[in-house]
């Protein structure tokens, strides 16, 4: 067993991070992005459990990482004092009585298709995507990912064998959460479940126009696509033994062949040889090949890196993947996303709104299109709200104790807005949300029992859903 230790970083909250990976076996994923031990391809050789009856095939859940300010986009409070209320005035949406941001329009007209939850509430107070992917919370615990910690759905997805053969259950990009800080956030993991039920982490090297004005809160939007992972850890092949000019076919075959002409490839057991055939899969490749999408689609979502993540998560679900989340990720000091301790409105006005306005309704447009919508469950929300009351910043801090995920398709209720808060966006007044009921309703709409159990390491059952209740308001 391996213990990789990366440099110590800091997030806002400047809550000390050290990086932390245990690997295990054989590595197939480059660097840190770990894909490793392909016991997933074991597990389901066993016929997958029954499942009751599913309204979603997939999810994808777009993480607005940093924790986006619920009172300015979706619970907007006009009639509260000025240094709640903020600067933006709300518009109206297509469900009558329903206001969301003006810098959203987009969106307001997609309101109808949408349930609004808007009373996500909980403790844990960090920037991990851990509570909106396992549904547990621990207050005591912001270190990095654990192989103690609980394992996310994507890793329930790929444990029950959901999906194809030759595909993963679950696949995160454009990255880890956390690598563009060289840090490796809590959330989408295999947990005490082992790091083989692991979602695909794709890999990214973006790229950005400019250099920012000040560090941090003058966000530049990064370019790139997110990529397949490279064969470049396996023994034997090395970055330098792989052309980077060639086709990204081409790379794996040159992989192969030095695994071949090495003979590490005949020494490997039939289930490590299955999962380099993962990487390998014809259709694991074309669902990375943005290339194959028109100009007019490639526009539609955007160029720029989060945009051709969503577009790849789209066609991972349409080749039948489970569970794709993407992370709107931090990439040093090119702008911290949706923790806005400075500069909220200008951040949100100029970057971040009009970002999620051109790709959410992008998403659920393609998704439409294709007859995909009604089995896809598509979530967009953040790790937590944020402060009522604007700093002396013009920013807000933050708050978990109030925020909102906005949900389409995948058997969720249309038009339709669960729970109020008070005046000031605060807390819930009505039908709050925790984490863990939040999970069980992904579940219940995959068609999984989220009473289930789990083995944690010391042989403790551990219900997948951890105790909490699906909503059954929000489920259509």
């Amino acid at each position: 067993m391996l213990r990789v230790l990366g440099p110590s970083t800091q997030l806002c909250d400047s809550v000390p991070r050290r990086e932390m990976m245990r690997v295990g076996g054989l590595t197939l994923f480059g660097g840190l992005a770990g894909f490793s031990v392909p016991h997933l391809l074991a597990a389901t050789q066993q016929k997958p459990p029954g499942r009751s009856r599913a309204r979603a095939k997939s999810i994808i859940l777009f993480n607005l990482l940093g924790g986006p300010s619920h009172i300015d986009m979706f619970d907007m409070k006009p009639n509260a004092p000025s240094e709640v209320r903020g600067e933006f005035r709300p518009i109206s949406t297509s469900v009558p009585g329903l206001q969301i941001c003006e810098f959203l329009p987009q969106i307001a007209r997609l309101m109808h298709k949408a349930t609004l939850v808007r009373t996500f509430s909980h403790d844990y107070n960090s920037h991990d995507p851990f509570v909106i992917m396992t549904g547990y919370t621990d207050e005591n615990n912001f270190s990095q990912a654990m192989p103690t910690d609980p394992p996310d759905v994507g890793a329930i997805c790929q444990y029950l064998g959901l999906g194809p053969s030759d595909l993963p259950s679950a696949v995160c990009l454009p990255g880890h959460p956390g690598a563009g800080q060289n840090s490796r956030r809590r959330g989408p993991y295999g947990g005490f479940l082992g790091q083989e039920y692991d979602p695909l982490f794709a890999r990214s090297e973006p790229t950005f126009d400019r250099e920012p004005k000040f560090k941090n809160y003058d966000p530049v939007m990064p370019r790139g696509e997110p990529k397949l992972p490279s064969l470049e850890d396996i023994p034997e092949v090395t970055v330098d033994r792989l052309n980077q000019r060639r086709s990204l076919l081409a790379q794996f075959d040159m992989g192969l062949r030095a695994l071949d002409d090495s003979g590490a490839f005949h020494s490997m057991n039939r289930f490590q040889k299955q999962a380099i055939g993962l990487l390998t899969s014809s259709r694991a490749r074309e669902a990375f090949d943005l290339s194959r999408e028109p100009h007019t689609m490639r526009e539609r979502y955007g160029r720029n890196l989060f945009g051709a993540s969503l577009l790849a998560a789209r066609r991972l679900v349409e080749a039948g993947v489970p569970y794709v989340s993407v992370h709107q990720e931090i990439y040093a000091h090119y702008g911290h996303a949706y923790d806005m301790h400075q500069n909220n409105f200008g951040m949100l006005r100029d970057f971040n709104l009009p970002l999620l306005d051109t790709v959410v309704p992008a998403l659920i447009g393609d998704l439409q299109e294709r007859g995909l919508l009604e089995t896809t469950l598509v979530i967009v929300m953040g790790e937590m709200g944020r402060t009522p009351r604007v700093n002396r910043f013009a920013g807000r801090d933050h708050w978990p104790q109030c925020g909102f995920s906005l949900l389409f398709g995948g058997g969720v209720k249309q038009g339709y807005v669960h729970g109020r808060t008070d005046k000031y966006a605060a807390t819930p007044t009505s039908k709050p949300v925790s984490p863990a009921d939040f999970i069980a309703t992904l579940y219940h709409l995959l068609g999984v029992d989220p009473n289930r159990t789990i083995h944690d390491l010391s042989g403790r059952p551990i219900p997948i859903g951890h105790g909490g209740r699906p909503v059954e308001e929000i489920v259509a």
